[in-house]
């Protein structure tokens, strides 16, 4: 049996589209405690407390919101080679690129449903400033303690006009870790890892039939508790909350969905306790009987979260 290669290191930042940039760069900046840290033209690149690279959202603005660009870091410059050529057999790549602040070269590519990635291993690492300098020297910058204080990016769920199941594993040496299946044989999500986490990307059906569009980007907090707390702040900010606080099935993770003002759904998750520490670990498979009882405490999943998405259709 060959040798698993993993070459990527981690979902490292995800760009998202709004139609009305200022209301939410302010979300991710009051709500989310996150630093703006530089701005572009009709972007803005904001940081979150603990990532050690320079920044960890990048905000653009537009005629609708939806999804950009998904950066992913290599291993190492040899593992960023491996999977460029891969990508270009693959058929997907879009060719080199310098042009974001922070990142030495960025290979540009597409998946299969068209969202759009960079990848690299070159990049710069956050330098806090006197107002962001931590006590502890092994955090990137000082806790905020405003809003949601999330800690870093977690996870993306992409939606798809079709669940690409080899795409991840194949070209960029994830692994699946949990899938539902339907009646009809047909998969409708899929959980992919790059690393010890349980998960990092997802692949969701769209039941439009549209391709690349997003159903959520997700931040990792410390604690439950803070995600109770997040509720309070939210709720008296006037942010949509769509469903949670409350702890899904698949993946165990405590959550809780929201709406920017842009539209785009906002999750905020407490997945660190799962890790798959397992090199065989074998893909815990959902059927539709199983995912019908609702999340793991009995909650049923609300009709948005299956329709949702953006941009909008």
């Amino acid at each position: 049996m060959a040798e698993k290669i993993r070459d990527i290191a981690h979902v490292s930042a995800v760009e998202l589209l709004t139609p009305v940039l200022d209301d939410t760069v302010r979300f991710f900046t009051d709500q989310m405690a996150m630093e703006v840290v530089e701005r572009r033209g009709d972007s803005a690149y904001l940081h979150a407390w603990d990532d050690y690279e320079r920044f960890t959202v990048k905000i653009t603005g537009g005629n609708t919101s939806g999804i950009g660009r998904t950066w992913l870091r290599a291993r190492s410059p040899q593992a960023l080679d491996r999977r460029v050529r891969e990508i270009e057999a693959a058929g997907l790549g879009e060719g080199w690129s310098k042009d974001e602040p922070g990142y030495g070269p960025v290979y540009h590519f597409t998946d299969p449903d068209g969202h759009r990635f960079g990848l690299y291993y070159e990049t710069q690492r956050y330098v806090a400033s006197d107002a962001t300098r931590p006590s502890l020297k092994n955090q990137a910058a000082r806790f905020p303690g405003r809003g949601s204080n999330v800690r870093r990016l977690d996870h993306v769920n992409f939606l798809a006009k079709d669940v690409p199941s080899d795409f991840v594993p194949t070209v960029l040496t994830g692994r699946a870790s949990e899938q539902i299946v339907l009646d009809n044989g047909t998969t409708a999500a899929i959980w992919f890892t790059f690393s010890d986490k349980s998960y990092d990307l997802v692949y969701t059906r769209d039941w439009t039939g549209t391709r690349g569009r997003l159903h959520h980007v997700a931040f990792a907090t410390d604690t439950r508790e803070d995600i109770l707390r997040a509720a309070d702040v939210f709720l008296e900010a006037g942010v949509h909350i769509e469903t949670g606080p409350h702890k899904h099935a698949i993946q165990q993770t405590f959550f809780l969905y929201v709406w920017e003002p842009g539209g785009n759904r906002i999750e905020l998750c407490n997945a660190g306790a799962r890790l798959l520490l397992a090199p065989d670990h074998e893909v815990v498979t959902w059927t539709e009987a199983e995912r019908a009882k609702g999340q793991a405490w009995g909650l049923q999943t609300i009709e948005s979260f299956h329709t949702h998405g953006t941009p909008p259709v």
